[in-house]
């Protein structure tokens, strides 16, 4: 399993520089980025996954162990990105959405059998053919996790991922998505406004300042 490593990142806009940071996550940790809004967490996860804006100018590399990413295309960056919202597609059922981010690996039985174990293992193993406007928030938190699992990424970024679950659910949802990411051996990277899904992680957290700045860490992850 490959660790995720931040080297030298720096984000500006404009003349304004945004965040400094150099880290590494090592498989099957999680990692929580926090601060203030405008400091550029999701900037950051956007710089990862190769979708920043052009607003927006980085330097650093982003690595997979010795594989340089960010020079690459999003879609061969093979990074799984969870955000707040499910985003499951409302013209496909429960199936149809975990089919569409696999990789086309062995035959279309053998893929409709690993939709199926993978909906059994979180206790929807009757939902495949389920409209995803009639899930619950949990149940579409549950789904849109499985298909970013299923497409096989070596990394996973979590944007505020359980700001929209009700108080009820979230702490469920919340200790069910983090025992995977572990299981699955995955480095994962969270940024969130929420304290308690950043002591929920167990892990390292990253606390940025207005200037961008990391606190809460070594000298070497964190510079000026």
């Amino acid at each position: 399993m490959a660790s995720l490593i931040l080297d030298d990142i720096v984000i500006e806009q404009g003349q304004h520089r945004l965040l400094s940071l150099d880290t590494t996550v090592e498989p099957g940790e999680v990692l929580t980025v926090m601060g203030p809004s405008g400091v550029g967490k999701s900037t950051l996860l956007a710089y990862i996954a190769g979708f920043l804006s052009p607003a927006f100018q980085a330097q650093g590399r982003v690595l997979l162990d010795d594989t340089r990413i960010d020079t690459l295309p999003a879609e061969q960056r093979h990074v799984g990105l969870l955000f707040q919202d499910p985003l499951l597609f409302p013209h496909l059922d429960v199936a149809g959405n975990l089919a569409f981010g696999m990789v086309r690996e062995g035959t279309r039985r053998q893929r409709r059998e690993r939709i199926q174990k993978a909906l059994a293992s979180v206790g929807l193993e009757a939902f495949a053919k389920r409209d995803p406007a009639t899930l619950s928030g949990g149940q579409k938190a549950r789904v849109a996790l499985l298909r970013v699992l299923l497409s096989q990424p070596r990394a996973i970024l979590l944007d505020e991922p359980f700001s929209k679950l009700d108080a009820e659910r979230r702490g469920e949802i919340r200790h069910w998505v983090f025992e995977r990411v572990r299981h699955s051996r995955l480095p994962t990277l969270m940024v969130t406004h929420d304290e308690a899904d950043a002591q929920a992680t167990g892990g390292r957290i990253l606390r940025l300042t207005e200037r961008g700045i990391a606190m809460g860490t070594t000298d070497q992850e964190a510079r000026t």
